[in-house]
């Protein structure tokens, strides 16, 4: 099992952005997707699912800012962020298969 999140930097508050998990080695289409983070001291805090038949589930605090996608032909899972504030800033994590990956940094300052 292999994920590979992209996406991440530096954001102004009020801006947007979509991060991107590479997975491999395991059967994507039929497999639950997530997606979560980790805030500087803080511990790690799921955000979202995706499952198989597309049904997705969010954490109440970023419900309507946050969207979670899959491209089963791709082998990719997406989380698009808008609106982004402060609190948002954490290291992001693709999830499945009980492994997570590397991560990827979402910085929101202005």
């Amino acid at each position: 099992v292999q994920l590979v999140e992209s996406g991440g930097g530096l954001v102004q508050p009020g801006g947007s952005l979509r991060l991107s998990c590479a997975a491999s080695g395991f059967a994507f289409s039929t497999s639950a997707m997530s997606w979560a983070r980790q805030a500087p001291g803080k511990g790690l805090e799921w955000v979202s699912n995706i499952y198989s038949d597309g049904s997705t589930y969010y954490q109440d605090s970023i419900k309507g800012r946050f969207t979670i996608s899959r491209d089963n032909a791709k082998n990719m899972v997406y989380l698009q962020i808008e609106s982004l504030k402060p609190e948002d800033t954490a290291v992001y994590y693709c999830a499945s298969q009980g492994v997570r990956g590397q991560g990827t940094q979402v910085t929101v300052s202005s």
